[in-house]
């Protein structure tokens, strides 16, 4: 990527993470009835699969995309699930705020469901975290990118948090090693470039090449994906020292990544959720998204 590139796409992931930090709004006013399942959806915000299922964490709720592309709610909670990840074992872990005259605090925690999104249950955190990046290692430990505090914090069992880090990041990878150097390798998207801790979280150093990424997503020690802030996929190999790039998301600027394996790759862009069978080179739309008023 070249220097203007380079600075363009900085720019761009900039203002993203302005729009996403702290200081966002998290009032939860957009109106419910813009996801009317026959509409399409904007802000999304995660992505993740069970078993051939697709699962669309959005700012009025999680749905699943029916056969005709048209998206359909997952249980009644139309909750803005911020940060959401689907645990290897089928878990699902997100964060996020209530729908609006909802009851309970305005942060939610972190809040899990094990019947793939038809209930959830409060694990911690609430009135006091809203996570907008949630990952898991090979050994269940929990990462999460507080947005409240501007910080990683990292759990064992969902409960009980540690500290980490205080950094101003976009979205975060764990390494899926689960022995050797690459264990407790924890990956963070900046405006800067990605960064890298070795140390599970407690510091990161600086950005490991002038590639500004948006999105990452570690699904095989050789195989990291990540969607730049115009929407080229890119593959690392060696933990994002270096980048090759594999194709140009369609539907515009990304707004979630996930790898499923070093084949299945999802991702939302402007107009839709995608998914690709061959490793991100072609992919095919599962859903319809309507681009909200502000962009994001």
């Amino acid at each position: 990527m070249n220097k203007h590139l380079t600075a363009l796409a900085a720019a761009v992931l900039a203002l993203t993470l302005s729009a996403c930090g702290p200081s966002a709004d998290r009032t939860g006013s957009a109106d419910p009835a813009n996801a009317a399942e026959g509409a399409g959806l904007g802000h999304i915000h995660g992505l993740g699969a069970s078993g051939s299922t697709v699962y669309v964490a959005t700012h009025q709720g999680v749905y699943t995309p029916a056969a005709n592309g048209r998206p359909t709610l997952v249980g009644t909670r139309k909750d803005d699930f911020m940060g959401f990840t689907v645990t290897p074992e089928g878990t699902f872990l997100a964060s996020g705020h209530p729908a609006p005259g909802g009851d309970g605090p305005a942060d939610l925690g972190l809040i899990e469901s094990t019947d793939r999104g038809a209930t959830w249950t409060t694990r911690s955190l609430a009135g006091e975290v809203d996570f907008h990046a949630l990952d898991t290692a090979p050994d269940a430990t929990v990462y999460g990118y507080d947005a409240t505090n501007g910080r990683l914090r990292v759990s064992r069992d969902g409960v009980a948090w540690e500290d980490r880090a205080a950094l101003r990041a976009l979205d975060i990878a764990v390494s899926p090693a689960t022995g050797g150097k690459a264990a407790g390798t924890v990956l963070a998207t900046t405006e800067q470039g990605v960064v890298r801790s070795t140390d599970d979280g407690r510091t990161f150093g600086a950005p490991l090449s002038p590639q500004v990424v948006a999105y990452v997503s570690w699904a095989a020690p050789d195989a990291l994906f990540g969607a730049d802030p115009s929407g080229t996929l890119l593959r690392s190999a060696d933990g994002g020292a270096s980048w090759t790039r594999v194709s140009r998301l369609p539907g515009g600027a990304p707004q979630a990544l996930t790898a499923v394996d070093g084949r299945r790759v999802l991702a939302a862009t402007t107009d839709g959720v995608y998914e690709s069978s061959d490793g991100g080179r072609t992919f095919v739309r599962r859903m319809a998204v309507a681009s909200a008023a502000d962009g994001h």
